[in-house]
């Protein structure tokens, strides 16, 4: 990833309160010829790493969209559940649809397609601004 992705997301992960750390498990992304090939590949990589009893949300541009104050809303409930909660972003191939089925819930954050880099910056700040919503910090303004 290009140093500007990283240093994005680390700088919304050190802000996260501890009750909601962000741990960043990368697969390596596997560049076959032949695209299904490669998307099973990278799916048995990611459940290989998968927590045991996570709520698994899938980001894809065909998910649920929610405004910032929903996402905040459903965090709640999220960690309510007493379970990690694992958000899994694609490659550029995107996901096999055996993620997709694992998945308690699909979102996403735009219809329109985003580097996977870029996706986790954006997810990483939305989470955090979602938790200053919930803390009724000043940094979400709307």
């Amino acid at each position: 990833m290009p140093d500007w992705i990283e240093s994005g997301f680390m700088e919304y992960r050190k802000r996260m309160p501890k009750e909601l750390s962000i741990e960043l498990i990368e697969i390596k992304q596997v560049k076959d010829k032949n695209r299904e090939q490669s998307l099973v590949a990278e799916y048995e990589r990611i459940e290989k790493v998968l927590p045991t009893a996570s709520f698994i949300i899938v980001m894809d541009e065909q998910g649920k969209q929610l405004s910032t104050q929903d996402l905040a809303a459903s965090l709640i409930n999220w960690m309510n559940l007493g379970k990690d909660i694992t958000f899994i972003i694609g490659g550029a191939d995107g996901l096999h649809p055996a993620i997709k089925q694992k998945a308690d819930q699909i979102l996403s954050l735009s219809r329109m397609t985003f580097p996977h880099g870029l996706v986790r910056v954006l997810l990483a700040e939305q989470l955090y601004r979602a938790m200053t919503i919930l803390k009724h910090h000043p940094y979400h303004r709307a």
